[in-house]
């Protein structure tokens, strides 16, 4: 068996090219896969957070508002958070993110002539771990609502 050139001297040497290139561009590309990957995470969550807010935002405008000045009564508060953190207002099952609980739910109401006009709600204090860092939302994100609920403040 006859061999042409020095094809059988230099296939050895090719492959260890190969696995230089790619111990070399190994980093690059890795870096690059775990920063596209963090960044659809944070956005999964956060786009998750949006949505959480925006359906207590919307059941907080619809809900019998029970308290006479801008601070709402303990148990809508409660309610709505929950709306927010479980889905529900009961307050049962799995939080829809990672460390999302009522306390980091901020309820604003707007009152206009002792009667309530808008519904702010808003994410406070979350800490979002990200696979290589973390990032702090305070006041992000927010939804409001316009009132549209039975206004009953106690004594009525």
């Amino acid at each position: 068996m006859r061999r042409f050139g020095n094809h059988a001297r230099w296939s050895g040497a090719r492959r260890g090219n190969a696995m230089v290139e790619f111990a070399l561009s190994f980093g690059f590309l890795f870096s690059v896969f775990a920063g596209v990957f963090q960044f659809g995470y944070v956005y999964f969550l956060y786009n998750q957070l949006e949505n959480a807010v925006r359906g207590g935002a919307r059941y907080a405008s619809l809900r019998a508002y029970d308290s006479a000045t801008a601070t709402p009564s303990d148990g809508f508060a409660a309610a709505v958070k929950n709306v927010v953190v479980y889905g529900n207002p009961v307050g049962t099952g799995a939080a829809i993110a990672p460390g999302l609980t009522p306390e980091k739910v901020s309820i604003a109401v707007v009152m206009e002539r002792n009667v309530p006009r808008k519904v702010t709600l808003s994410i406070v204090n979350y800490r979002l771990d990200a696979v290589v860092t973390s990032f702090t939302l305070n006041g992000k994100p927010k939804v409001s609502f316009p009132y549209m609920g039975r206004f009953a403040p106690p004594g009525a």
